[in-house]
């Protein structure tokens, strides 16, 4: 059989988890997808699915050898292409999650950009808010803003994220705007559950350093909802820059203490492999790194 025929197959069926849907999209029977399969396993010796009467799941080997036979067949679909029309032209689906808040006017913009400018690719955008596993669930990237991204990735810094405390003009009128750091304490807090366990807050006040320790009326770890809820009057909460700005400049949520409370968390852009990395990935991590609306 020829391997390279097998590489696809076996891609098809880890993707779908189905022999049937992959014959299907392979336009040959589910037995000589299950013979491909097969053939795989017997020249390198391993097994790379597990297989039961319901479902089909890659085994730890089938996790790894899945990685780099996609990665390697894309690259090669391009250097094809690349052969045919004297340039690699990014195409295809582009599998992509990050963070919850990145539903935002800001972020729409630039995926539109990118779209408008690479229009054979196509994006499939997981906002879930999960931690995703990329290899298992064939997901191309994630952008992530953490302090420590996983050692096992590769890790491209993108950004810094500031995190502002915000409120709306009602919730600020209903409490007296406050004037000093101090006078936070006690107040509504929107609490980001992923955030911090606890509702107390070493915060830069006239004095040093000072904690605030809040009353927290909503707990939740999507930033959505939280963002609606600080719309609502409901109380204060730590919102990232992007989600925000668009209210912020039509008023409809306002700074508390600006220049004193802001948090800075790091945009990461977190792929499997430097190799065979394709042209979709390449491209768009270096579109959202250049974007200035995003600094």
């Amino acid at each position: 059989m020829d391997t390279l025929v097998s590489m696809r197959v076996f891609c098809l069926v880890a993707e779908l988890k189905s022999f049937a849907a992959a014959a299907k999209r392979a336009h040959i029977s589910a037995a000589m997808a299950s013979k491909h399969v097969m053939q795989l396993e017997k020249r390198l010796g391993t097994r790379l699915l597990n297989r039961t009467s319901r479902r089909v799941s890659l085994s730890e080997s089938g996790s790894l050898y899945f990685e780099q036979a996609r990665q390697m067949l894309e690259s090669l679909d391009e250097v094809e292409s690349a052969v045919s029309r004297a340039t690699v032209v990014p195409r295809g689906m582009l599998r992509l999650t990050a963070p919850v808040w990145m539903a935002n006017p800001l972020f729409a913009r630039v995926l539109a950009d990118y779209q408008a400018r690479h229009p054979e690719v196509q994006l499939d955008v997981d906002l879930s808010g999960r931690l995703v596993n990329l290899v298992e669930e064939g997901f191309d990237l994630a952008l992530r803003a953490t302090g420590s991204p996983d050692e096992a990735l590769i890790a491209r810094p993108i950004t810094m994220v500031p995190f502002h405390m915000v409120a709306s003009p009602a919730y600020l009128k209903r409490i007296g705007r406050p004037k000093r750091v101090a006078d936070l304490s006690g107040q509504a807090l929107l609490h980001y559950a992923l955030y911090a366990p606890g509702t107390s807050f070493t915060l830069r006040g006239e004095q040093g350093s000072e904690t605030v320790k809040f009353n927290p009326v909503l707990r939740s770890g999507n930033e959505t909802l939280l963002h609606m809820a600080a719309l609502e009057g409901m109380g204060l909460a730590f919102l990232p820059k992007w989600l925000i700005a668009d209210d912020v400049a039509a008023g409809r949520l306002e700074h508390v203490f600006p220049r004193q409370i802001v948090f800075e968390g790091k945009l990461f852009a977190v792929y499997p492999s430097r190799k065979y990395l394709s042209a979709k990935v390449r491209t768009f991590i270096d579109f959202i790194a250049a974007d200035k609306r995003l600094k």
